[in-house]
């Protein structure tokens, strides 16, 4: 299954979840992948990923929202064939 497909199928279950009790719409049209190549590309993401809700206005600080945290730290190493990202047990933290 296709990255694309599997957001479709995510989107869909989810909306139809929260239909009863989230009007409509509950999602921008489309997604946007990225490739981490680098430990940087990786801080940047999960930087933007985490200042969302004060960007939407949701909390005036990112530190105020109370479901941000990583379950997994991912790391990225270049073992010479090209960077490869690993995953390693983390602790869901709030800031």
């Amino acid at each position: 299954m296709s990255l694309s497909i599997w957001m479709k199928t995510l989107k869909n279950y989810l909306s139809k979840t929260l239909r009863e009790s989230i009007p409509s719409p509950h999602w921008q049209k489309g997604f946007h992948d990225h490739v981490i190549r680098s430990s940087e590309s990786y801080d940047r993401k999960w930087e933007y990923v985490r200042d969302n809700p004060a960007r939407a206005g949701l909390v005036s600080r990112c530190e105020d929202w109370p479901y941000q945290g990583e379950i997994n730290r991912l790391s990225v190493c270049d073992d010479g064939l090209g960077p490869v990202v690993r995953r390693s047990p983390g602790t869901f933290r709030r800031s």
